[in-house]
């Protein structure tokens, strides 16, 4: 029986329209240098502590890093030394915070976080495989670096993508979870089912095993094909809205939904994906919907 972990729920929607705060690029990462920030973080993740305590379950602290990366991190004002700093101190920031808790809790990790090079709801075409692991291979360096168990990307749309980051990790010796999204048909938004995502990545470049997030679970549901590769899936993390991507996008209030209603609906997930090791929620949810899905809220 795979050992499942408490992880957090959607950082960015809750430091926006939970915490008040604007994030540029959706990038989460530059409250790490601001005393402001550092608070708000920790009292977030802190939350995610409680409720693995409660529910006697380990803890995967993930850092604020989706956005870390160069395309993005550019357009605010950090160079490539900036974000090398900024992602091992992410990680140093998130295992303090897990060390002041560590007699509650039964186990925990800090992982590393990544996201997309563009966007994290559209694809632009297919991406050389190559240039995606040179682009992410910096990032990883410094998660690995820092002392990162693990790293996870999430929210990407594009299997070359996911390949490339998959041969980075590899190369620089770090387990990592490759987190796809999907539209509300349940597959990639350029038509591919998760089985064949899945199957694509794992015959070139397998990773420690795939996530699913940013979708609510009727969209996940609704592409949900047979087979080996459901073995596959380590994580889960959805989203506590029914919209499509387009219209999160384009959406100026938080649509939170009901975290007991989401918590029942994601079940025939769980059901389907035997093996998670990650549990936790992405955009729209937060600590409730959580401590929902783990039974004790």
């Amino acid at each position: 029986m795979t050992t499942r972990h408490v992880t957090d729920g959607g950082l960015e929607t809750d430091l926006v329209f939970l915490r008040g705060f604007d994030l540029p690029e959706f990038a989460s990462f530059p409250l790490l240098d601001t005393e402001e920030g550092r608070a708000a973080l920790a009292d977030y993740y802190l939350a995610y502590a409680d409720i693995a305590a409660r529910a006697q379950a380990p803890l995967l602290l993930e850092t604020p890093t989706w956005r870390a990366n160069p395309d993005h991190a550019a357009l605010l004002g950090y160079d490539a030394a900036a974000l090398d700093r900024i992602n091992r101190e992410s990680v140093d920031f998130l295992t303090a915070l897990a060390a002041e808790r560590a007699g509650e809790l039964v186990g925990w990790e800090v992982g590393g976080m990544l996201g997309p090079r563009g966007d994290g709801y559209a694809t632009a075409g297919p991406v050389d495989p190559d240039a995606a692991a040179d682009y992410h291979r910096p990032q990883l360096v410094s998660f690995a670096a820092a002392g990162a168990g693990r790293a996870t990307v999430l929210t990407l749309t594009e299997i070359g993508e996911a390949i490339g980051v998959s041969r980075a990790a590899a190369d620089v010796g770090i387990r990592v979870a490759i987190g796809f999204t999907v539209e509300t048909d349940g597959r990639l938004p350029d038509g591919t089912s998760l089985a064949e995502a899945v199957e694509a990545v794992d015959a070139v470049a397998p990773p420690s095993y795939f996530i699913v997030n940013c979708a609510h679970p009727s969209h996940v549901l609704s592409g949900l094909d047979e087979g080996a590769w459901r073995d596959r899936i380590g994580g889960l993390r959805v989203n506590a809205s029914t919209m499509s991507h387009t219209e999160l996008d384009e959406s100026e209030t938080l649509d939170d939904g009901d975290p007991v209603q989401l918590a029942a609906d994601q079940q025939p997930l769980l059901e389907a994906f035997e093996h998670l090791e990650v549990l936790g929620g992405c955009c729209g949810t937060d600590s409730r919907h959580v401590a929902a899905m783990w039974g004790v809220s």
